[in-house]
């Protein structure tokens, strides 16, 4: 539980710092990279929260066949990204128990 929840908002802050470091390589201000990112953070967490959806269902509504979305979620497929979280919460989770013992 600590591995996934408790250190779960961290997992998310760095997340949303990449895409705003991601934004100003490409050429958005701090300011406005930071303010996107944010707010489309808030807006993702309330609609995960208030639609009663599965997340596969909401990140689908919001994925066009061959469209930037579906782009950028290729990258993120193609690059094991599902292995990648999997072995930072694992990292967590072993820390966990080292140090309960």
């Amino acid at each position: 539980m600590t591995a996934t929840s408790g250190s779960g908002p961290a997992y998310f802050f760095a997340f949303t710092e990449s895409i705003i470091k991601a934004a100003e390589r490409l050429g958005i201000s701090h300011q406005d990279a930071t303010t996107l990112a944010s707010q489309t953070l808030i807006g993702a967490a309330l609609m995960v929260e208030k639609s009663g959806k599965e997340l596969a269902t909401l990140r689908e509504n919001v994925t066009s066949p061959n469209g930037t979305t579906a782009a950028a979620l290729k990258s993120l497929a193609d690059s094991s990204l599902d292995e990648l979280i999997f072995q930072a919460i694992k990292a967590a989770h072993d820390r966990s128990i080292e140090l309960s013992s």
